[in-house]
């Protein structure tokens, strides 16, 4: 079956953790074994992994932070130096669009289309992408959102970790500073789409009363079954399905099962099942099964040692439509969840 991942970061990958994305999954393993501590852990994701699984469509993050060590070191301290590494970034995604293997997405249709290519077409087919941003350090000022939509940016995240110049995000208290509202009313000038993911509480409020288009939440899970400010309140859950929004769940088992703690916990605790359990949740509590999806997250400054036990790489995320299937989820439902949502929101946001 076809997948939709809504939130890979491919090129940081590629760029930040040098990793050659065209190679199979044990063979990027194999190399980085040689260098102890270059990484935090396994990595899960590559193209011929996504191609394995039928992940044929993703968002595909441009992603202005380093993995450093002390935190502070993660952010970078010039907004125009971010701006120019996204270059970067973007340069490696044109590059791999120019080779064939991947293929970006801007509009309805070509989305519509690429999925039905992909689900039929033969093992050569790119892998479709629509070009976010995750965190707003690479937007120096609001005047820099259309530049940025001119290249190819039709998501934003303004959030990440911490504090930024325009609010606040995961693990941080306040809302929208001075230049928050402009960001937002610049994107929905221009018609960029509204990641609240990683927003505070008091920003993810402020946001969805100062946007007016179209919103979703790549990849979140379900604050009522893991207490925590990264995940959404039942609040926000439905807030966000009244905007017709789609959440995508993500696989970080921090995120996934309560008391996970990094470096501590067994991986072998956690299994793809705690996952679907988010899913589920958004179900009962909506009663509908039209707003959720994947937004894996995989190799998200983390690795196998930070996944389900049960999924070795991003090709075992067929498994997520076993498990929903084994629950008594109807044929329609899982298909939405591991696609049809996903085209559905993009078909409703770029009508």
């Amino acid at each position: 079956m076809l997948i939709f991942d809504a939130h890979l970061d491919l090129a940081w990958n590629a760029l930040e953790w040098n990793r050659d994305l065209l190679q199979p999954v044990p063979q990027i393993r194999d190399r980085e074994r040689q260098f102890a501590g270059c990484v935090p852990g396994d990595c899960t994701t590559s193209l011929p992994a996504m191609r394995e699984g039928q992940v044929g469509l993703a968002i595909a993050t441009l992603l202005p932070r380093f993995h450093r060590v002390p935190a502070p070191r993660s952010f970078y301290e010039s907004r125009l130096s971010a701006y120019a590494a996204m270059q970067g970034q973007l340069g490696w995604y044109r590059h791999m669009s120019e080779l064939g293997h991947l293929k970006e997405l801007q509009s309805a249709a070509a989305v519509t289309a690429h999925a039905e290519q992909f689900s039929t077409g033969s093992t050569e087919t790119p892998i479709g992408f629509v070009l976010s941003m995750e965190g707003s350090w690479a937007i120096p000022d609001p005047s820099y959102i259309p530049r940025w939509y001119e290249q190819g940016l039709r998501i934003l995240g303004p959030a990440h970790y911490g504090p930024d110049d325009y609010g606040h995000g995961t693990g941080s208290s306040g809302g929208l500073k001075a230049d928050g509202p402009e960001l937002l009313r610049e994107m929905a000038r221009v018609g960029m789409l509204l990641d609240v993911t990683h927003y505070s509480d008091e920003c993810f409020w402020q946001a969805l009363e100062i946007y007016a288009g179209p919103v979703l939440a790549s990849h979140h899970n379900c604050r009522s079954l893991v207490p925590a400010d990264r995940q959404l309140s039942d609040e926000q859950i439905t807030a966000l399905v009244e905007r017709q929004a789609v959440i995508g769940l993500a696989l970080d088992s921090w995120m996934i099962r309560p008391g996970w703690i990094r470096g501590k916990t067994d991986p072998a605790t956690v299994c793809l099942d705690d996952a679907v359990n988010h899913i589920d949740h958004i179900c009962q509590l909506t009663g509908s099964a039209a707003h959720c999806g994947i937004g894996s997250d995989l190799d998200g400054g983390f690795g196998k040692e930070q996944t389900p036990h049960d999924l070795d790489t991003i090709a075992d995320l067929p498994r997520i439509a076993e498990l929903l299937e084994k629950r008594g989820y109807s044929a329609s439902d899982i298909t939405g969840i591991m696609h049809g949502n996903w085209l559905k929101f993009f078909q409703r946001a770029w009508a």
